[in-house]
């Protein structure tokens, strides 16, 4: 059985991973992205603390850049799981993350979570298709 190569991708356009993983992965046509949170990349602060939309608007940004430096883009996503500390900021987070996807969207699973990393108030991941 052979393996699939796997690389690292690595951009300064988005986020530093703030643990022990890659931004994403790249196995084969696929495109495994990390769960992006609200960092600006440029200074590694959140963006829009208390603001769901500033900072769904910021996570799809970072997982923009991520994909782009994978060989994909927005439009490659075929799965995302978004992770909410308040299922009540549904709403304004699916105007948000819809407005940066073409039709089809994506396959996608939403859950609410205790909390999350750095006190972001939404996190996204991604798999997408490379062109």
């Amino acid at each position: 059985m052979s393996s699939i190569p796997k690389s690292p991708v690595t951009t300064a356009d988005a986020p530093r991973a703030i643990g022990p993983y890659s931004q994403a992965i790249v196995a084969g046509d696929l495109v495994f992205c990390s769960g992006q949170i609200a960092l600006d990349p440029a200074t590694g602060e959140m963006v829009g603390p208390g603001d769901v939309r500033a900072q769904t608007r910021r996570v799809m940004e970072n997982l923009k850049a991520v994909l782009e430096a994978a060989g994909s883009s927005l439009d490659g996503i075929v799965k995302t799981t978004i992770f909410l500390i308040d299922l009540g900021h549904f709403a304004q987070v699916n105007e948000i993350y819809g407005s940066f996807l073409g039709a089809p969207p994506p396959a996608r699973a939403t859950v609410q979570v205790a909390g999350l990393p750095r006190g972001a108030l939404v996190e996204i991941d991604a798999v997408a298709v490379r062109r």
